[in-house]
């Protein structure tokens, strides 16, 4: 079954959503975002977050020192790096799953994943956050798809293409279950309802 990820929670509310409908995975964002949060106020929702659901926490060029302090302080499960790190900055990161973001534009950027060693790649757009899909026929047949998060632009109308299309081991949402730029009930259950009625 294709995993399912809702990124960029930030409220109360949104906690409560993904409690009653029960992605596989969160993300919490770390970088410069309209979505970004802190530690202090990421420490307060995650209290409430059902132990079933994983904590993803997205980094984008930070301080290695301060993803590590983050991630203890919150118990993260996978660590989600959407900069220009490369393998060694990863490797001090052994404890926790970790996930490399590449921004597909081209053939050749597929082949960036040659250059990681980790447990998943998440293939986005090359403008992060735009709520556009990259060309999924870019990626057909030249990757592993147990190893693939899927990202950018994805909503319930076209994700059901993109898992066929890929075979992705999850998804990852975030603009295309909002409205008006926050986290909407009824959009984050129709998206699960399509992914997990395939």
């Amino acid at each position: 079954m294709t995993k399912i990820k809702i990124c960029g929670i930030r409220r109360p509310c949104d906690i409560e959503y993904v409690n009653d409908l029960l992605p596989e995975y969160v993300g919490f964002i770390f970088a410069k975002s309209k979505r970004q949060l802190d530690c202090e106020h990421a420490c307060k929702l995650i209290k409430n977050l059902s132990v079933c659901i994983q904590k993803v926490g997205v980094f984008v060029d930070e301080n290695s020192s301060v993803v590590i302090d983050i991630a203890e302080k919150l118990h993260l499960d996978v660590l989600q790096f959407h900069g220009h790190e490369n393998q060694e900055y990863i490797n001090k990161f052994k404890r926790y799953e970790i996930w490399k973001a590449l921004k597909i534009n081209n053939i050749e950027s597929i082949s960036e994943i040659n250059h990681y060693a980790c447990a998943k790649f998440l293939l986005d757009n090359s403008t992060s956050g735009s709520g556009e899909s990259f060309n999924w026929n870019l990626a057909y047949k030249k990757v592993d798809g147990n190893t693939i998060m899927l990202a950018g632009g994805l909503t319930s109308e076209n994700v059901k293409q993109g898992i066929t299309t890929l075979s992705p081991y999850g998804v990852d949402v975030s603009s295309g279950v909002e409205t008006d730029g926050f986290k909407d009930y009824e959009k984050i259950k129709e998206f699960i309802k399509k992914v997990r009625n395939l």
